[in-house]
């Protein structure tokens, strides 16, 4: 598949992500005319139980998972990346402790964990991104962490710490620019685990709250009304099934292009 479709689909996410609050849009517009209104009859996507626009809720959620995706990816790739490379690179009771905390998240499902953590904080968007995050940032350091313990033996590395370089400036500048692209590619697989997450965590009523839309959400709605009016559960399903493969199809290109071993990064096309 050519790169520009993965691509071309992102960017109609993320617009209509951003974009969805200045549109002229009605997601909780009730029609009792149109309720479970196929699209075929209507014309667009169709109409759920309550008569609500299908299309309108469809870029309404698209916000939601745009901005849970966002916020949860860089918090959870800035919190991981900073810890995973300060205690790689200081070693010692930092890098056993680090070592300890990672293996004992990862004793635990991570959607099992953010559920509990969800259920824990309560419903809502801000608690979806803090609990998603709270499970995220293991990934990240332990990435970090074994990439800055293959490099702080590097010629350079060494010959900063000969000349007196602090260790913050050391890791910040000698460091993390070397650990950026598998960083980058992480991040961009941890963007389809987070939709894939929020939409969960939404299904089972952790997520935002009627009557704002999320995929999840919407899903759910529809389950209650399969066989009369499928499209309440294909037209989300679908919406996040190309995201998640349009971000996947991304990150395996990102990988290839920047894994030098493959030598990607220095190929042509």
């Amino acid at each position: 598949m050519r790169i520009w479709l993965p691509v071309t689909v992102l960017l109609l996410w993320v617009f209509t992500g951003l974009a969805a609050p200045w549109l002229p849009l009605e997601p909780n517009a009730i029609d009792l005319e149109r309720i479970l209104a196929s699209p075929l009859s209507t014309g667009g996507m169709g109409y759920d139980d309550l008569g609500r626009n299908m299309l309108d809720r469809l870029i309404a959620g698209s916000t939601t998972s745009f901005l849970v995706a966002f916020w949860v990816v860089g918090l959870s790739a800035s919190v991981g990346t900073l810890i995973g490379s300060f205690a790689g690179y200081i070693g010692g009771f930092w890098d056993r402790l680090l070592v300890q905390v990672i293996n004992l998240f990862l004793a635990f499902p991570g959607i099992l964990l953010a559920i509990a953590l969800a259920g824990i904080l309560g419903p809502g968007i801000e608690n979806v991104v803090l609990a998603l995050t709270v499970v995220g940032w293991v990934g990240y350091a332990r990435l970090a962490r074994a990439q800055v313990l293959s490099l702080r033996s590097r010629e350079h590395v060494m010959a900063a710490v000969a000349l007196g370089v602090p260790r913050a400036r050391i890791v910040r500048y000698h460091l993390l620019p070397l650990i950026s692209a598998p960083l980058i590619v992480e991040a961009t697989f941890g963007v389809a685990s987070v939709v894939v997450a929020e939409a969960g965590l939404s299904f089972l009523g952790l997520g935002v709250q009627p009557p704002e839309a999320s995929w999840g959400s919407m899903i759910r709605d529809g389950t209650r009304y399969l066989l009369v009016a499928p499209h309440m559960v294909l037209v989300p399903g679908l919406a996040m099934v190309l995201v998640v493969l349009a971000v996947n199809l991304l990150g395996d290109r990102l990988r290839d292009r920047l894994d030098v071993r493959t030598g990607g990064a220095g190929s042509e096309g």
